[in-house]
């Protein structure tokens, strides 16, 4: 399974570090030398989260990262569910 969020569709990314050596030329040396590049991963904090949604009267399962459920925590979670398409519209109550 791959590490997704659901709500805000972010993945793991792909970037580098680079290593330097020296002083640099505003506190009197003579720059910054670049001694080695390395690829590595940004992953994404993926949890997975039971979360209830009052409006639809039922838990959900989810695989969210630590910023969506800031959002969810913000905005509320029928809100920020129903805009990324993971539950449908409320009807009208019956009965």
């Amino acid at each position: 399974m791959s590490r997704v969020c659901q709500v805000t569709k972010r993945g793991t990314r792909v970037g580098g570090t680079i290593a330097r050596r020296g002083l640099p030329k505003y506190k009197g040396g003579i720059g910054l030398r670049t001694t080695g590049k390395n690829k590595r991963k940004f992953k994404v904090n993926v949890q997975r989260k039971r979360i209830w949604v009052p409006e639809i009267g039922q838990h959900v399962n989810l695989r969210l990262s630590t910023r969506a459920l800031k959002t969810i925590a913000k905005n509320g979670a029928y809100p920020t569910l129903l805009k990324a398409g993971l539950i449908r519209p409320a009807g009208p109550k019956q009965g």
